[in-house]
């Protein structure tokens, strides 16, 4: 329905996540010889001697290493560690199994991701990690609660690809290069949306998203909620036509920059925002409901076809949660919509097929149809209000 932001893009935690063994060898392998590291006598809680960072990290340099690099948010460490609950029990260990192992450094917990920049190659240092900083006080999934300790070796550092140094910079820092000059000098500003190709790639080149396979390029408000900022600030520094290789920063991801190869095909002045629905703290008692509680009434009433579930539609659209709040719109993007219905929310997929075409409903979709009461990745919560005007059935 809309452009994904680059959160959505972002790599899932790669260690650190799994309820047993975090980072288990591959079975077939044949496994080393195992080693059972000795539970601190200091496990419980930090010793007096050791140091404190402002987060609230406490940790002690157990071996020296060499040398002064440290690695960046952004970099590969390769490291031997153990981890302990307060109590002494061992929850894992890569010393136990025989084998170091490495990650990018931005997609472990927090108490790993600031502790490790704190050390040098070759050095072993303990850490007591806060419940805030580690999995919280009652995670689920089987992972520890609570204080942490682990004793970590880091072994080496493999620095993250940067980008070229020949970039030039947009005012805000975002480094970019011209791959294709544009056409005048005229830029968008806040208040247009604009229509763009992005194909976006991570630094070691893995495919992260192609709007180009779409059925139609994204059209967007420059100052909606559905741009990252760097993005924006991308986009509303091109002239029509042109092209550009962007690095956006997106530390979630290895290598910590989004590769985006972007197309600026027009911009224009946005619509204005559709007026805020007076029912759309509650469902009114004159809408209809259905057996899964997704209730709607007609605003526009029309005698066209009805699609079917296996139906791609076009339609213009607006979304509020039930505080008046606009979430997401075609109206002002100017542009319609098209879509499977088997591709969207429930509430839609079920909605929609009650409609004509020409038909313009209002809906009230409640949580267990929308997109849940907690859920991930900026989405809205609870209950949804949507204005849908069915334009055509595609299929």
């Amino acid at each position: 329905m809309k452009l994904r932001t680059l959160t959505k893009l972002a790599a899932a935690s790669l260690v650190l996540a799994a309820p047993a063994s975090l980072f288990a060898a591959d079975a077939e392998k044949e496994k080393p010889a195992k080693t059972m590291p000795e539970t601190p006598s200091d496990v419980a809680a930090p010793p007096a001697e050791a140091a404190k960072t402002d987060s609230g990290l406490y940790h002690k340099v157990l071996t020296e290493g060499k040398g002064d690099a440290k690695p960046l948010a952004t970099d590969t460490v390769t490291v031997h560690y153990s981890g302990w609950t307060t109590d002494g029990k061992l929850f894992d260990s890569s010393v136990e199994r025989g084998e170091p192992t490495s990650f990018p450094l931005n997609g472990v917990i927090k108490g790993w991701t600031e502790g490790l920049q704190l050390m040098v190659e070759g050095e072993k240092r303990r850490f007591w990690i806060p419940a805030e900083l580690a999995y919280g006080e009652n995670p689920g999934g089987g992972r520890p609660g609570g204080q942490l300790t682990f004793d970590v070796e880091l072994i080496s550092i493999k620095q993250a690809p940067k980008p070229p140094e020949d970039t030039e910079k947009t005012a805000g820092g975002v480094a970019y290069k011209v791959t294709k000059k544009g056409e005048g000098t005229d830029k968008p500003g806040a208040e247009d949306v604009v229509t763009f190709h992005m194909t976006a790639k991570s630094m070691e080149g893995q495919p992260l998203q192609d709007t180009r396979s779409q059925p139609t390029p994204p059209s967007v408000p420059l100052n909606g909620p559905g741009l990252p900022a760097e993005l924006k600030e991308c986009l509303s520094d091109m002239v029509a036509g042109e092209q550009r290789q962007c690095w956006l920063p997106e530390s979630r991801i290895p290598g910590g920059f989004v590769v985006a190869e972007l197309e600026l095909i027009s911009f224009k002045k946005a619509p204005p925002a559709p007026a805020v629905p007076e029912d759309v703290g509650a469902v009114p008692d004159d809408a209809e409901k259905t057996d899964s509680g997704l209730a709607s009434k007609v605003v526009k009433a029309a005698e066209g076809e009805k699609p079917k579930a296996s139906d791609t539609v076009k339609v213009h659209y607006t979304g509020w949660t039930t505080d008046g709040k606009m979430f997401d719109s075609s109206v002002t993007r100017g542009t319609p919509t098209e879509f499977p219905l088997s591709g969207v929310i429930k509430g839609w997929t079920e909605g929609v097929q009650l409609m004509n075409v020409g038909e313009k409903r209002r809906f009230w979709i409640p949580a267990d149809l929308a997109y849940g009461e907690n859920p991930q990745g900026g989405a809205p919560s609870g209950m949804l209000v949507f204005d849908i005007e069915l334009l055509e059935i595609v299929r």
